[in-house]
């Protein structure tokens, strides 16, 4: 080697042209990824050009690693197949490594499907030209497989495709030969140390390579034991991406694409229309996410590549692999039992810590067939400090129990209540409604006050005796004395953001985790962050995940896609160390509020609830009889339906991906089209003629659009507030709204039309007080205001005359919100805080207006959050209404009423998720 003699950094030094290593002299670096810089060199004994792939530190500075690696090597080098890239033999140069391997011109698959993309999104390669391809990639596989060898990370990027249509795989079992020896399962390559990572720095951060997480089989993504059955996933994924030119399982980050592959199927309707039948199935049993239903041998694969070059028959649609059920073995048992198990746990946390980890123990409990959970924001259901007490919210109320008891105590005042959180000390129960942060003693007696809140989401309660809350749902954190005075802000909103929520204070009470969203809504794709509160330095920890909670066995963990992961994190620095690890599926989370089922014990206690709600509902046409008829079956993240005036056309707001647009579903021709673009349209309304369609944009305002989505969105009126458009007066000259602030108010806006749509004119105030006025909605003869306030105490509903006179009417008797008046009888429908519809007969005569006794209007329980947004939409007849519904198979209506006991999960995680890998 030219030059003086170089050590052996912790990266490959690069290496310039006319540099020599041994009789190799390089030419040229053609490559680099973190299992080392490849280089094209020429062999000046042999007079061959060869592939010079410099290991890293962590192989060649390492003497035994180095020794197995060679032994590996020799395993590699003894595969002599036409479609496997040979290994010539290792090369060591002035403290330099290298291996030395066949150089394969052409380009790589990944290259080649790159090139075949277009201006309109990713496109496969033709089945002649893709079929061989495959055939040889099989082939390649087979062959090793015969030998006991695994390849352990194929993707397009380790394929080359030569000239002359030759498929050579690279880097055959070099996973494994990276791998240190003695570790917990050889075969298995954590994304932390995959050959496609290229810095440790990169882990938790944006830009990371994900081409290693997106090939990985379930069972790698999990940490077990893996065969041949992983190259038999793999090859499904690549064969996928070459007929579709998609990966089959997709994600901004390794979180989401970890998440993808252990939830998600493939988007099967990508696959050619042309593609033989037999191959759609074979694709579909190489990903099947439990190894034992998968194809058994890739020979199976060759044999069908090769059958379908004849094939002839039509392709036939391939339906997604069954989903498994793996939490839905439950075992029912007694709440004492429970009691026992948790004193146990909160003695066990008390002794010295064991070497040996104590076994995972699962209860499931039945809280109650009159306990119905899941009808408020944030977690439903959570845990004290010590392990020995829950509070939980079913029907609007708060309940707490003690685990040693049987009865739940329902704690009085505290109607509407969501989002409950304990005291350090395990006293008090904190919880918000939709104007206030309270906090109640576990004993009973009148709750407290601690600060006024506009839609808020989450708070914690930190050692010091504060509270950090979200207070309103599009702003940064705020602390709040518990024993009062005045509050001060903890973060602020930066350019580009919209809300910060579900704080977790560390211990210590010196920073606080909390998520972070520039949307709003698909918290799915939204950040876990930290802030100190000694100098507000904040820092992003995770991208692609939500409800970010500290545990006392040294992990971050967070929900994306109802699993929960797992990252070691460094609580004096503030850091994450190393790459996510899903350890517990279906855990229910709300990707609509970013907020997720589940709460810990300091003891080692994890109570979550399990399934696959994530805030899915259906829309369905709802009878007072309790009739109900799907409109939009197909669950989803809907959100304030709003029916046009001739009731044919459905507008509603959709969160997917990473926002939330406004769809119209045509209900005559059973179309449904999405309307905006922009990732922020939400609370769609109609105009009087049904021609356009106003929306709120978070942070901005109102705008509207054309209902058929002629144009483009429009501002209608420009405030950072958010308002929401709630009513029109029948000849569409005015606007109602209620505008959130630093409280909710009622406003109008007067509207002008023009052959571009609707403009707004100046806002003018209907109702400003202290307390929170919102949903104001105009009656059909304009003389009438009716709208929600919570001036004593609870939401109820008023009314009001127009111009307002000063009196008002209350309408409801126990609680209500959403106003909605009949045009076609003398009635005001409105829904109660557990979500039921309420109808309410009047006459109205002069300045009197007289409201009967609000009565029952349907049996049925509607689907969404109280106190967010409108459910439901009344149709022009009166006679029935357009609702979002929850689901209704058996496993859901089951889960109302239950949680989930994990005991000893702290030792659970140092086992998969130790803090020294």
């Amino acid at each position: 080697m030219s030059g003086p003699a170089r050590p052996y950094n912790s990266h490959p030094v690069a290496l310039i042209p006319g540099t020599r290593l041994g009789v190799y002299e390089v030419l040229a670096q053609i490559g680099v990824g973190g299992m080392g810089e490849v280089y094209r060199a020429t062999d000046t004994k042999l007079k061959r050009q060869v592939a010079l792939k410099v290991l890293p530190a962590s192989v060649a500075g390492d003497a035994d690693r180095l020794a197995r690696f060679q032994r590996e090597a020799e395993v590699l080098a003894s595969l002599n197949h036409p479609n496997i890239a040979a290994i010539h033999g290792l090369e060591e140069s002035d403290g330099i490594k290298a291996l030395v391997m066949e150089l394969v011109e052409g380009p790589t698959l990944a290259d080649l499907l790159v090139r075949r993309a277009g201006p309109s999104g990713p496109a496969g390669l033709p089945l002649d030209e893709a079929l061989p391809i495959a055939k040889q990639i099989a082939e390649a596989l087979e062959a090793a497989h015969e030998q006991g060898i695994i390849h352990r990370d194929l993707k397009p990027a380790n394929i080359k495709v030569r000239p002359d249509g030759t498929v050579k795989v690279l880097d055959f079992g070099l996973a494994r030969a990276m791998e240190p020896a003695g570790s917990k399962d050889p075969a298995y390559v954590p994304p932390s140390q995959a050959p496609t990572i290229t810095s440790p720095a990169l882990l938790t951060g944006a830009g990371m390579i994900l081409g290693t997480a997106a090939y990985m089989s379930p069972e790698q993504a999990r940490g077990r034991p893996v065969d041949k059955r992983a190259d038999i996933w793999a090859f499904g994924c690549v064969l996928y991406e070459v007929l579709t030119g998609a990966r089959a399982f997709a994600g901004d980050d390794v979180t989401e694409t970890l998440a993808n592959v252990l939830k998600t199927e493939p988007l099967w309707e990508r696959l050619p229309a042309s593609l033989p039948p037999a191959l759609g199935t074979c694709i579909r049993r190489c990903l099947h996410k439990d190894p034992r239903q998968r194809l058994r041998d890739i020979g199976d694969a060759r044999l069908t590549l090769e059958g379908a070059f004849d094939e002839a028959a039509p392709r036939v649609a391939v339906p997604p692999a069954p989903t498994s059920s793996r939490w839905r073995e439950w075992v029912t048992v007694a709440v004492a039992l429970v009691a026992v198990v948790m004193a146990v746990g909160w003695w066990r946390a008390s002794q010295p810590v064991n070497e040996v980890l104590r076994p995972l123990t699962r209860l499931s409990v039945d809280l109650g067939a009159d306990v119905s959970l899941g009808s408020a924001a944030g977690p439903d259901a959570v845990i004290s400090p010590d392990g020995t007490r829950i509070a939980y919210v079913s029907q609007g109320k708060l309940w707490t129990r003690r685990l040693d008891q049987q009865a739940s105590t329902e704690l009085a005042g505290t109607q509407g209540a969501f989002a409950p959180f304990f005291s350090p000390d395990g006293k008090w129960i904190a919880f918000f409604t939709a104007s206030s942060l309270q906090r109640v003693s576990v004993e009973g007696g009148a709750a407290i006050i601690v600060s006024p809140a506009v839609a808020p989401r989450g708070g914690s309660w930190s050692e010091d005796g504060s509270i950090i809350a979200t207070l309103k749902n599009q702003d940064g954190l705020t602390r709040i004395p518990v024993s009062g005075g005045s509050a001060t802000p903890v973060t602020e909103i930066q350019p580009g953001g919209l809300t910060h929520r579900w704080p977790d204070v560390l211990p210590g009470g010196k920073a606080v985790l909390f998520t972070a969203s520039t949307t709003g809504t698909a918290f799915d794709a939204a950040t876990i962050e930290v802030v100190s509160l000694v100098d507000q330095t904040r820092k992003t920890l995770v991208r692609g995940g939500m409800f970010g909670r500290y545990v006392p066995s040294g992990h971050l963990l967070y929900v994306n896609r109802d699993t929960l992961f797992a990252v070691p994190f460094d609580v004096e620095r503030l850091e994450v160390r190393g790459t996510p690890v899903p350890v517990l599926e279906q855990v229910v989370g709300n990707p609509a509020d970013g907020s997720a089922q589940l709460a810990f014990s300091l003891t080692g206690t994890l109570l979550f609830r399990g399934g696959m709600n994530r805030g899915l509902l259906t829309v369905a046409w709802l009878e007072g009889t309790g009739k109900v008829e799907p409109l939009l079956a197909k669950p989803g993240l809907y959100g304030r339906p709003s029916l046009s005036p001739d009731g044919e056309k459905l507008a509603i707001e959709v969160s997917e991906g990473s926002g939330t647009d406004v769809w119209v579903h045509d209900s005559r021709r059973e179309i449904t089209t999405r309307v905006t673009f922009v990732g922020n349209a939400q609370s769609p309304l109609w105009s009087p003629d049904g021609r356009d369609l106003v929306f709120r944009r978070p942070g901005a305002g109102m705008a509207m659009i054309r209902a058929d989505g002629a144009s483009q969105p429009q501002p209608v009126t420009d405030s950072k507030d958010t308002q929401l458009p709630w009513s029109f007066t029948l000849d569409g000259k005015r606007l109602t709204f209620h505008q959130v602030g630093t409280t909710a108010d009622l406003w109008s806006v007067p509207i002008r039309t023009d052959e571009s749509g609707l403009r707004g004119g100046t806002p003018e105030a209907l109702l400003q007080t202290s307390a929170e006025e919102r949903y104001p909605a105009i009656s059909p003869d304009g003389r009438w205001l009716a709208y929600s306030s919570d001036e004593s105490g609870t939401f109820q509903v008023y009314v009001r005359a127009l111009p307002d006179r000063g009196g008002k009417w209350q309408v409801s008797n126990s609680d209500g919100v959403y106003p909605m008046w009949s045009r076609t009888g003398h009635q005001l429908f409105f829904e109660t805080l557990d979500n039921h519809i309420m109808a309410a007969a009047y006459t109205a005569a002069g300045e009197t207006f007289v409201a009967d006794r609000p009565r029952l209007w349907s049996p049925m329980r509607l689907g969404a959050v109280a106190n967010t947004t409108k459910n439901f939409d009344l149709a022009a007849d009166g006679k029935r209404i357009v609702a979002l519904m929850p689901l209704e198979s058996a496993d859901e209506q089951r889960a109302q009423s239950h949680v989930t006991f994990l005991e000893n999960f702290f030792d659970e995680l140092r086992r998969k998720v130790p803090l020294d890998r």
